[in-house]
């Protein structure tokens, strides 16, 4: 394969990791790598439509004054993800404002941020955040082009499921077969013929379909994982009597509650409950919830000594049970991303090895005269066999 063909295949591949990462994280609610920002209230460090790098909060480590954080507001444009910097740190969280409001967001009626609250911080260097020129902008415009498709399949099949993160994966594993077909269609003439094409003999359409479809399986995968779980808030009054009603604690005391984990898959899933906040216990906080059921497990919530409203946050982790739970324990010992990465890289690996195997050379790959006279090993294993 000459320099240039690596250098336009590495540049295409780049692209769409680029777009995928900023529409499916919007799709996910949860910035994948890169974000980007729709409103002026960051002006003048993030023009609407600028793109930054979203740097996950479990490594982005501890979150201070002046850092430019993303986290999932309560009240500013009606809830969701907002980018805005943080300006003081107070016992109860964090004030935050953006670069062109003229006050803060606590002063606007958003609660006070907590941690459990910051999903990724934007990568800065010397203090400033780094930019990415209307890289929102073309995001947005290809999510809008792909929310109309799926609206229209939707309404045109009858089917629901072409919308959302599920409808997103339909989509892609669909253009990927096409893809295939296309490359199968311009390529049979030469198939037929005796003289092969050698300037193809890359393998490139066999990588390139294998790439698309094993990350369409980690994108389906990552979403069954990521959106089912998250951050569950609890509104607890600390109150200086006693109620029936279970989030008005009296002071001091706590208060028992179930959390219910449901699994609609059909894939069995481990799911780890843990405290977000102070005055949170959860027992147990290991579950496995079998195919199309629930589990649950007991959250108690202590109200603080001094009256008043506060919010505390359980946090809920949950993997694909495609590796051993003890496989699964260990790594989320490492880190709550370390079981998710190990369960991409074997689902994609295992989709790229089988696609590998099955699809090189039939028939999106055109073979040379040389490819026929030393075969892949696999076929002169299978040739040995079969003797």
């Amino acid at each position: 394969m000459s320099p240039k063909r690596v250098f336009s295949i590495t540049l295409q591949v780049a692209v769409v990791l680029v777009v995928l990462s900023l529409v499916v994280g919007q799709l996910l609610g949860q910035p994948i790598l890169l974000s980007f920002v729709e409103t002026g209230s960051m002006q003048p460090t993030l023009d609407p439509g600028d793109g930054f790098v979203a740097i996950p909060a479990p490594l982005a480590g501890d979150v201070g004054a002046g850092d430019v954080v993303t986290f999932d507001a309560q009240e500013i444009e009606g809830g969701g993800l907002t980018t805005h910097r943080v300006v003081e740190e107070t016992d109860r969280g964090y004030i935050t404002r953006g670069d062109n409001n003229p006050f803060t967001d606590q002063d606007g009626g958003e609660p006070v941020v907590q941690d459990a609250e910051v999903v990724a911080v934007a990568l800065s260097v010397g203090g400033s955040v780094v930019v990415i020129p209307h890289l929102g902008t073309v995001a947005m415009g290809i999510q809008s082009g792909l929310s109309s498709a799926q609206t229209w399949l939707a309404v045109t099949f009858g089917v629901r499921s072409f919308q959302g993160t599920q409808g997103l994966a339909y989509i892609l594993f669909g253009l990927s077969v096409v893809a295939y077909v296309v490359d199968w269609y311009l390529n049979r003439n030469a198939r037929e013929g005796r003289e092969r094409d050698r300037s193809r003999d890359d393998g490139t359409s066999v990588f390139v379909i294998v790439g698309v479809l094993a990350l369409v399986l980690m994108a389906t995968a990552t979403a069954a994982m990521i959106v089912p779980a998250g951050t569950q808030e609890y509104g607890v009054v600390s109150a200086e009597f006693e109620s029936e009603n279970p989030t008005v604690i009296e002071s001091g005391t706590s208060q028992e509650l179930e959390y219910v984990v449901p699994n609609a898959g059909l894939v069995p899933v481990y799911a780890y409950v843990t405290p977000a906040s102070p005055g949170v216990e959860v027992d147990p906080q290991r579950l496995a919830v079998g195919s199309r059921g629930e589990a649950s497990t007991t959250v108690t919530l202590t109200a603080p000594p001094e009256t008043g409203y506060y919010r505390l946050f359980v946090a809920e982790h949950r993997y694909l049970a495609v590796l051993p739970h003890g496989v699964v324990d260990e790594l989320y010992g490492v880190h709550p991303w370390a079981p998710l990465v190990a369960i991409n890289g074997l689902l994609g690996g295992g989709i790229a090895g089988l696609g590998l195997v099955f699809l090189r050379g039939e028939p999106a790959r055109i073979r040379s005269r040389e490819s026929r006279e030393n075969p892949p090993l696999y076929r002169r294993l299978l040739r040995q066999f079969y003797r």
